[in-house]
């Protein structure tokens, strides 16, 4: 009997703490809330609204009919009309669309002739739920007038013909892998000063909280770029992933990335009172990182409130620059957008950080 009630005495202290420590209280409630939410409501695997261009050098009543029938299926959402086939690959090798429509000047004579494709549907194949709704599209264009069957739509897929799964995944890897360890490492590393009680040594020296900051994440920015390497060359080695862009801009923009994280650590940091505590939050950031970036399912197909969410995530614009560096062979210049906006974040984490940061003991 007095085992017993030692037992529920302790039950009860765990209890009262737990109420008096609000963050973990939130965990406790807030990761279920999240997960139900991001896979009931914001993850759909149907793939819609992918953004499309339109080459139309035919012109003609029965390209337009095309064209409108294509669109109907509400797969493609079409955001340009462009010129030529070299316009359609400029825009998806800057990761501006998914899928791109060809109608040759002949479109009606071809129409005739079932043997020959009449239009063509570029694929950007560095998705490849992608490639999976491309195929559907094709299949639901509008019966020809000339014939009894629907115009031949070929499929030309670029980046990843062969449609290997690890083409698409080793560089979302490289996202997922940073994410963890940069914001773990950083979001851990102050908090555990602070619970050693090695802060008071700080608390006499003029070391300013940016350069404390700082100097606590330029280990990392190293392990960083090692682990990039790492991943990349295991990569090509085991799984033949082809690196199409230069190499060093892979390294800048994974150096973006990792600054990224690293002050998402540094904001963690200023919350959390313990290292639980920091990797509780680390992990509330990484699931939804994980889910709305666009690294297991279509980022076109979630509703706008998730994708509003998924644009303040850094995991989702590092996952458009590293496919389009590593798979398409982009230019910095033209993933720019993205580069600026990681840039923008880094800013404000920063900002946030060290006017949160206090150079004491709590």
């Amino acid at each position: 009997m007095k085992s017993l009630q030692r037992i529920f005495a302790i039950v009860l202290k765990e209890i009262r703490q737990l109420r008096r420590d609000r963050l973990t209280f939130g965990m406790i409630v807030g990761i279920p809330v999240m997960q139900l939410l991001l896979f009931g409501y914001a993850i759909n695997t149907d793939v819609r609204h992918l953004s499309a261009a339109v080459a139309d050098l035919s012109s003609t009543a029965a390209s337009r009919q095309l064209v409108m029938d294509l669109a109907n299926t509400q797969v493609i959402d079409i955001q340009y009309q462009v010129a030529d086939t070299d316009a359609l690959e400029r825009l998806m090798r800057q990761g501006r669309i998914s899928v791109g429509i060809f109608i040759p000047g002949d479109f009606e004579r071809r129409l005739q002739q079932p043997e020959r494709a009449a239009a063509q549907l570029l694929i950007d194949g560095s998705d490849n739920i992608v490639q999976g709704a491309a195929a559907l599209l094709a299949r639901s264009a509008r019966t020809s007038p000339y014939n009894d069957q629907p115009p031949v739509m070929e499929l030309r897929t670029y980046y990843n013909p062969e449609r290997r799964s690890p083409v698409n995944t080793v560089p979302g890897l490289v996202g997922i892998i940073l994410t963890m360890t940069m914001t773990l490492f950083t979001a851990v590393a102050i908090v555990r000063e602070r619970e050693r009680g090695n802060l008071e040594l700080l608390i006499t020296t003029p070391v300013r909280s940016s350069e404390l900051m700082l100097a606590k994440i330029l280990p990392y920015v190293f392990i960083g770029l090692i682990q990039v390497s790492l991943v990349l060359l295991l990569g090509h080695l085991l799984f033949a992933v082809p690196l199409r862009g230069a190499l060093m801009n892979v390294y800048w923009v994974s150096l973006v990335f990792i600054v990224a994280n690293l002050a998402m650590g540094l904001v963690i940091s200023t919350l959390a009172q313990t290292q639980f505590q920091a990797m509780q939050m680390t992990f509330f950031i990484l699931l939804p990182s994980i889910l709305l970036s666009g690294f297991m399912f279509p980022f076109a197909g979630m509703p706008r409130p998730a994708q509003w969410i998924a644009e303040v995530l850094p995991m989702t614009h590092f996952m458009r620059l590293i496919r389009g560096v590593v798979l398409r062979g982009a230019s910095l210049a033209e993933l720019s957008a993205e580069l600026f906006i990681l840039l923008g974040f880094i800013a404000v984490a920063m900002t946030v950080a060290v006017k949160r940061f206090q150079k004491r003991l709590d």
